[in-house]
């Protein structure tokens, strides 16, 4: 640890020295900077990429497997035997993008009427609900839980899909987008051609919300996909479990098959990784959006 740091300490020096000699070494500075931040973010995954083709013996070894072992399909083999793995990976996929889908709906169009629309009480509507963005999730388990509960939802996926179709951080987030990216003329102007509101909204203001759109799907996406709380309050059938819910029960108080679980875990988060890389480019751009004005 020592030695680490020793060397960590002269990096830095060095890149000190080199960002002062010339424009160019601050910039190469940089990025050796970032790269190295975004190595150091990248090994987790690895880790456990590689940690999904070894045995659990093997995992537990040090020093630690750091390159890809051959028991990936006895891995497989398990993690079948242990979970229906592609039933709880179908149950993740109707609850996330159901709730993905409405929640780009809904807060699309709230996001908008804040934006553009002048009616009695809209600001004081908006204070409200800032107000309740600032209010612990926790805070309101109980009287959510019995209100699924009074309404039957308890073992289903409505109660995963619908309660946050319209939250607070989504139409927040729209409103902001179209602030600073819809220009009220454009929407005049289609008025003054005789486009009705939903025309307006679907045909001229939609296309323009695509960065938005990317990034608040693609946070959306990570929260539903990773929850753990809501469906364990919810599901207790085994055929309604999601993935969190089918990670845990391989965790036994008997031992654990690590390497079956790191595989898959590694089945779960792919999805994630896939839908970033799918939608990077609208995300960041919905990300910098308003971010500098001219």
């Amino acid at each position: 640890m020592k030695t680490l740091l020793i060397g960590i300490l002269i990096i830095a020096v060095v890149l000190a020295v080199i960002s002062k000699i010339h424009p160019i070494g601050k910039k190469v500075s940089l990025y050796i900077v970032l790269g190295f931040i975004a190595l150091i973010m990248l090994i987790p995954f690895y880790m456990m990429f590689v940690m999904a083709t070894h045995t659990t013996s093997e995992i537990y070894s040090f020093p630690p497997a750091m390159w890809f072992g051959t028991n990936i399909v006895t891995n497989l083999k398990n993690m079948i035997q242990a979970v229906n793995f592609p039933l709880s990976f179908l149950n993740s996929c109707i609850v996330t993008f159901g709730n993905v889908i409405l929640v780009l709906f809904f807060c699309s169009i709230g996001g908008y009427a804040f934006a553009v629309y002048q009616f009695p009480g809209r600001k004081v509507l908006f204070a409200v609900l800032l107000g309740t963005m600032m209010v612990p999730w926790t805070a309101g388990i109980i009287p959510w839980f019995i209100m699924m509960s009074k309404l039957g939802w308890l073992n289903s996926f409505q109660a995963l899909i619908i309660p946050s179709c319209a939250n607070a951080f989504g139409i927040f987030w729209m409103r902001q987008y179209c602030q600073n990216n819809v220009p009220v003329s454009l929407v005049e102007a289609a008025r003054i051609d005789g486009c009705s509101e939903w025309t307006i909204f679907f045909r001229v203001i939609a296309p323009i919300l695509k960065p938005a759109y990317a990034s608040l799907g693609i946070m959306q996406f990570v929260n539903v996909w990773n929850d753990f709380m809501q469906p364990l309050m919810i599901l207790r059938r085994p055929e309604k479990m999601t993935l969190p819910l089918m990670l845990k029960t391989m965790v036994g108080d008997r031992g654990t098959d690590y390497g079956a679980l790191m595989f898959a875990s590694t089945c779960a988060v792919l999805p994630l990784l896939i839908a970033f890389l799918s939608a990077s480019k609208f995300f960041m751009s919905g990300l910098t959006s308003g971010a500098v004005k001219e």
